[in-house]
């Protein structure tokens, strides 16, 4: 018997005989749901009241479930919360774009043809007939021997990229991981390669299938005010980022005197794919800043036996707050299914737990993460600012959306074969008479689009779980039907409100199906780790390095604390 079930049916016969708990219940689960996305907390977005009264809730609710502060701590007691300081930068008017290309114009309208935004704080950014560089997919990946970059000079030019990366085009599954988007996919990664070889620009090129999402999710993403962590490093990001649509993206090149399908396709291959375009870009951008206090609520419940050892659990608060519109128009974007569902499910699963006698032998912690929709905000804030020790924390389990549409048959995993936590979700689904599947649609990257990977990052194991694709009630066509409805229509639009309609016994399932998970991992004698071939088993390592050498050696410390990372690699001149 595989050691999970083994430890299960430890488990079993000691919670049915001496744990009691609340039982979890689609009506509370409604309540704060109906709650969190009504009008009166205005989207929730950070810095606005809205925001505010979101962590009261929060703070309200872990408090009268028993739980315990686990924030930061001032003048010697511990809060709540853990502020996490940010700047929003606003653009004062639209940004200028103009465009030419084999000496003639092109027709580059903003918000048509080329959402942009600026991390500078220093002043206007102003690019005036920028030299234009077609990078491929914009990868340097040695360990795929993949270099879009090789042989080109991109310090001070724009640089048009694709998104994903070059096994979603082919599906070869011997090229990078075939139709599942790694890292190098997600447009995260494109600006910081960018920023690497000294680019002032970096335009991704935008395709529906490819980004995971149609360009109006780009439009009202980037539409908004920006939030970026105060002390960030600007150094390492390009001074314009943004998207381009593919049909603007291959004008240009072809009135630059490229191929452009030709190209596209190209970039695919292992053959040549960078090529400088006879264009010119040009954009004047403009921030005001304002800082913004927002904050993640962190409420624990210690452990019996290792206190000192950590369960994490999180899901992010926050949703995309108002816009402005007329008096008679549904300006909210209230964020009920993302994420108020999910903060929910965290909240009545922190019930549970604090209800558990005898508690857990490792402290669990809960955290309400702040400014996820700003580009994992919140969750990096944490991951560089850790309120428990990154090494002692044995795994975690992120929240981002749970099931509405009643119990399924299965549950998925995001991001299957990461590491042995799989092992442990197929375990206490088939308790349920679930089964555990891979995600559908690797190549969105989904892995990399919610506050677990902040964690990853940093070497900590992290699940992520989607709701189930078959239905008990009506099978799998009806779930995929509503799924897609749900993208098309709802999905970061202000029609993503609270559905009296929807059946929330699926997710008090997976509600009870995280709180197995949890007293699993809670008690289990060891911990878990990453897959050996995970590119995040290497931060894992590293992390208990430097958790071994702390006390003992600080400079041993200081040399694992800055070993190249994930994303980092040498500039082309050897620099770091």
């Amino acid at each position: 018997m595989p050691t999970t079930l083994l430890l299960l049916a430890a488990l079993g016969p000691v919670q049915a005989e001496h744990t009691t708990t609340p039982p979890v219940l689609a009506a509370d689960l409604a309540s704060h749901i109906r709650t969190l996305a009504s009008d009166e907390f205005g989207g929730r977005a950070p810095g606005t009241p809205g925001g505010e009264a979101t962590v009261r809730y929060l703070i309200d609710r872990f408090a009268s479930y028993g739980l315990e502060p686990a924030g930061e701590v001032l003048s010697g007691e511990q809060r709540w919360i853990q502020p996490v300081p940010m700047m929003e930068l606003t653009p004062k008017g639209s940004p200028t774009v103009a465009a030419t290309a084999g000496g003639t114009e092109v027709p580059l309208v903003f918000g048509r043809d080329v959402m942009l935004w600026s991390p500078v704080t220093r002043g206007p950014v102003d690019l005036v007939e920028n030299e234009v560089v077609f990078a491929g997919y914009g990868i340097v990946a040695p360990e795929y021997g993949w270099n879009d970059y090789e042989g080109l000079d991109v310090a001070g030019k724009t640089v048009l990229v694709m998104v994903n990366d070059p096994g979603y085009a082919t599906g070869d599954p011997e090229l990078f991981r075939g139709s599942a988007m790694t890292y190098y996919g997600r447009w995260t990664y494109k600006f910081e390669e960018a920023a690497r070889q000294r680019a002032a620009a970096c335009l991704i090129v935008h395709e529906d299938g490819a980004a995971g999402y149609g360009w109006p999710v780009v439009l009202q993403s980037w539409g908004q005010p920006q939030l970026q962590l105060q002390g960030s490093s600007v150094d390492e990001r390009t001074d314009v980022q943004g998207w381009i649509t593919k049909d603007m993206a291959g004008l240009m090149l072809r009135a630059g005197g490229v191929d452009a399908d030709a190209a596209f396709a190209a970039a695919s291959t292992r053959q040549a794919r960078s090529v400088e375009v006879d264009a010119r870009f040009s954009t004047r951008i403009e921030n005001q800043l304002r800082t913004i206090g927002s904050s993640n609520v962190a409420a624990k419940v210690t452990g019996a036996t290792r206190p000192d050892e950590t369960v994490l659990v999180c899901a992010h608060w926050d949703h995309l707050g108002t816009r402005e519109g007329r008096e008679d128009e549904d300006n909210v974007f209230n964020g009920a299914f993302d994420n108020a569902t999910g903060t929910a499910a965290m909240l009545e699963l922190a019930h549970a737990v604090a209800s558990m006698d005898p508690p857990p032998s490792r402290t669990v912690l809960f955290v309400a993460m702040t400014a996820e929709e700003k580009g994992l905000l919140g969750s990096a804030w944490y991951a560089a600012n850790p309120l428990r020790p990154l090494a002692s924390t044995v795994c975690g389990l992120n929240i981002d959306g749970v099931n509405v549409l009643g119990p399924m048959e299965d549950v998925v995993i995001i991001g299957y074969g990461a590491s042995e936590l799989d092992d442990d979700l197929r375990a206490v689904a088939a308790a349920q008479g679930r089964r555990v599947v891979p995600e559908s649609t690797p190549e969105k990257g989904y892995y990399f689009r919610s506050d677990h990977f902040s964690l990853a990052k940093v070497g900590v194991p992290m699940l992520f779980t989607g709701d189930g694709t078959v239905s008990v009630m009506h099978g799998e066509e009806w779930v995929t039907e509503r799924k897609n409805e749900f993208l098309r229509k709802r999905y970061h639009r202000v029609g993503d409100e609270f559905d009296p309609e929807w059946d929330l016994g699926g997710a008090e399932e997976d509600v009870r199906l995280f709180q197995a998970l949890v007293t699993l991992w809670a008690n289990m004698p060891g911990g878990r780790s990453w897959s050996p071939d995970s590119e995040f088993r290497a931060a894992r390592e590293r992390s208990k390095k430097r958790q071994r050498v702390e006390t003992r050696d600080w400079s041993e410390y200081m040399r694992l604390l800055n070993e190249s990372d994930l994303e980092k690699r040498k500039r082309p001149d050897g620099e770091k």
